[in-house]
């Protein structure tokens, strides 16, 4: 199973879970509750990574390697007895929440170590429960929450009980010592607790830029020595890394440095993990509660029916459960992802469409409602078409549509009565009130927009032809009419098959965005959805019919 593959299994179950909702005629308040409940764990299904060590091992800057930013704070002294959770966001941001008030605080992430650090805030004299930060990182986006602990072993005794009391919460434990001393009482302590809860263990050894190759090969069969004498010792991974090589290879997007740095291999075996044991382990057991609900709640076919469709999902979870892996998702990729992709951006040829046409009428209506000889040149050509007369209408004033149209309405008023004669026949009527009328081509907005359009393929096109990289990381999300237009505009195979597998990637994640949205509104938890699966319906019209207004018949002919 891949991580794609984990949410689609993950929509189909809430698919299913709609259709015997729909099967429900009138359910009861008891009925309801179930199936929300089933919404709700789909909803709030995530992957809880807790990260826990000592002080100065380099918990934090791991993260932010992973990351690929400096979004968390970093130092020395010891962090407050603080939990920090990061989580996805559309944009970075920081709720504080207390745990003696209600009202949560929202500040910059800039503001962050205010809360969570000895300096800012000595002792916790703010009362801070947790920390919730909010990146737009590719990693987050899946559903993977990652919690940052304070420093075991601190003189701060507070830091190790708030460590401790949180452990229960984790899925699997990355484990941040360092080569400086591996292993530490406390750290020990953290291991035999997760071998006692049969939880996953990452063991990850940091700094290993501080120290040699023969140094760090002896460092490592001493740490595995110590490991496998503690019980469950088959469930600890053990990772040499350099987050801060990691860091800044990502920063310079060099993929050799970063798999040098060991945070290659670590993110994989993690979302390895995550996948092939939490996801199968958490969609198996949902399975069974749907097709218990459906058994209960529904009469014998139709309950059949729907336990047959649970049971073909689970089948295929857990035929692919044996071998699962991260295919085409892996870590380097997530953070290459072009921008576009994260944050898309509308149409920019339909918005060049827009501003010529808002442009255009911003003159034209004034000297509509002002020069004589242009309403007669209105008059003479019918006016504009329907879809362009009500977006002059939009911005003219009254007063404006009052002095500019009469011309107009008494052209049409004359050509009325020189043409109503009781011997014409409908069909002859109807055929000069067609030559009367506005169209496209007679349109002086139509033939505006048909020309910028042109103009906007072609700047889009000759940017291709000549950075045909730069051209794809930094193109906007193209509607499907006017990249049916670049991709015919077109001559290299190359840049139009990396056109259509960047856009299938665009489409997949809005799916995936709108199917995450409906299913947090079915749960009742459209708090828990980011702007992305917010506005992923409307961004996908978008997509599909580009911005309103700007196409009209004809114009992409």
């Amino acid at each position: 199973m891949e991580l794609r593959g984990y949410e689609r299994a993950k929509f189909e179950l809430a698919e299913i879970v709609r259709s015997l909702q729909a099967l429900l005629v009138e359910p009861a308040r008891g009925e309801e509750d179930r199936l929300s409940d089933l919404f709700v764990r789909l909803a709030e299904d995530r992957f809880n990574l807790v990260v826990v060590g000592r002080f100065s091992r380099g918990k934090t800057s791991l993260m932010n390697a992973i990351l690929g930013s400096d979004s968390l704070p970093v130092g020395i002294v010891p962090l407050t007895s603080v939990i920090t959770t990061v989580t996805y966001g559309s944009k970075a941001g920081v709720t504080i929440k207390y745990k003696e008030r209600l009202l949560n605080t929202e500040v910059p992430l800039d503001a962050l170590p205010e809360y969570v650090t000895q300096r800012g805030n000595p002792g916790n004299a703010r009362r801070v429960e947790v920390a919730e930060v909010k990146l737009p990182a590719e990693i987050l986006r899946r559903g993977f929450h990652f919690v940052d602990t304070p420093g075991l072993g601190s003189t701060i005794r507070e830091n190790t009980r708030t460590t401790e009391e949180f452990l229960p919460q984790a899925d699997a434990f990355v484990l941040v010592t360092s080569y400086e001393g591996p292993l530490s009482d406390e750290e020990l302590e953290i291991l035999r607790s997760a071998s006692a809860s049969a939880r996953r263990v990452f063991v990850v050894v940091n700094k290993q830029d501080l120290v040699s190759h023969a140094e760090r090969r002896e460092a490592l069969h001493d740490l595995n020595e110590r490991l496998s004498g503690l019980p469950g010792a088959e469930r600890f991974n053990v990772f040499s890394v350099s987050a801060r090589e990691g860091l800044e290879a990502r920063r310079s997007e060099d993929a050799a440095r970063f798999t040098a740095s060991g945070i290659d291999a670590l993110e994989r075996d993690l979302a390895r993990f995550l996948l092939s044991e939490k996801s199968a382990e958490f969609l198996l057991r949902l399975c069974d509660r749907v097709g218990e609900v459906a058994r209960e709640l529904l009469p014998g076919a139709a309950s059949a029916a729907v336990i047959e469709r649970t049971r073909a999902l689970a089948k295929r979870i857990a035929q692919d459960h044996p071998e699962s892996v991260l295919r085409s998702e892996d870590g380097w990729a997530n953070h290459a992802a072009p921008a576009a992709l994260r944050q898309l951006a509308p149409c920019e040829i339909c918005e060049r469409i827009v501003q010529a046409a808002f442009d255009f009428l911003c003159h034209f209506q004034y000297g509509l409602s002002v020069d004589r000889d242009e309403q007669q040149r209105h008059a003479e050509r019918g006016g504009l078409c329907a879809l362009h007369t009500w977006q002059y209408a939009a911005l003219a004033s009254t007063h404006g549509i009052c002095t500019g149209y009469p011309a107009l309405l008494e052209r049409l008023s004359a050509w009325f009565r020189s043409n109503a004669a009781p011997e014409a026949s409908p069909g002859s009527v109807a055929s000069k009130m067609q030559a009367l009328l506005p169209a496209s081509s007679t349109c002086p907005m139509c033939s505006l927009c048909a020309d910028t359009e042109r103009e906007a393929i072609r700047l889009v096109a000759t940017r291709f032809s000549e950075d045909p990289r730069d051209a794809l990381s930094s193109l906007s999300a193209v509607c499907l009419p006017h990249l049916r237009l670049l991709i015919g505009s077109l001559d290299d195979p190359e840049a139009i098959q990396d056109l259509m597998l960047r856009e299938a990637v665009i489409l997949e994640r809005l799916s995936d965005d709108m199917r995450r949205y409906a299913t947090k509104h079915d749960a009742v938890r459209r708090i828990l959805a980011s702007d992305e699966e917010t506005k992923a319906g409307r961004t996908a019209i978008a997509v599909l019919a580009g911005l309103r207004n700007v196409h009209v018949a004809g114009l992409n002919e």
